[in-house]
Formats: structure tokens, C-alpha cells, sequence
């Protein structure tokens, strides 16, 4: 158990913080998987710009890694063009 005042504080913060990048996560994968179901490319690509702008803002909070953002992101532009 910590000792300090600070890293009981900072336990408690990162257990918010853990929390919330769960469902923010889950709510991207959530999305992945409405959008690979997708079988009609209008509205495909009406759901993309949500999609990739949803990814982009977990990237830019390190919940995903970069990398993985930019092969989902890429991976979906790639079944818009081929439906």
C-alpha cells in the first residue's frame, strides 16, 4: 500500500482515469463493429468521418496506440472504397 498522501491520491486518480478509458475504448470498438457490418457504401461512408474522428481523439489521448489508430483507420477507408 502507498505511503505518501500523494500516491494514494494518484492511485485514486489513475482508477478514474482507467475507467474512463475503458468505455471510451469500448465505445470505439462498439462503433468498429456497427461499421464492419455495414453493407450499403452511402452509408458507410456517412459513418467514417465519425468513426475516424473517434479514433483519432483516442489516439490523441494515448487510450490506443497510434499505430493502431492509424491501421483502423486505414482498414476502414479501404472497405468503403471496395463496396
Amino acid at each position: 500500500m502507498a505511503n505518501h498522501k500523494s500516491a494514494i491520491k494518484r492511485i485514486r486518480a489513475n482508477e478514474k482515469k482507467r475507467i474512463a478509458n475503458r468505455y471510451y475504448a469500448k465505445t470505439m470498438r462498439h462503433m468498429l463493429r456497427d461499421f464492419r457490418a455495414l453493407t450499403d457504401k452511402s452509408e458507410a461512408e456517412k459513418l467514417l468521418p465519425k468513426l475516424v474522428s473517434n479514433i483519432d481523439r483516442l489516439a490523441k489521448r494515448t487510450v490506443i496506440h497510434k499505430n493502431k489508430a492509424a491501421n483502423l483507420k486505414s482498414k476502414c477507408m479501404h472497405k468503403v472504397a471496395t463496396l
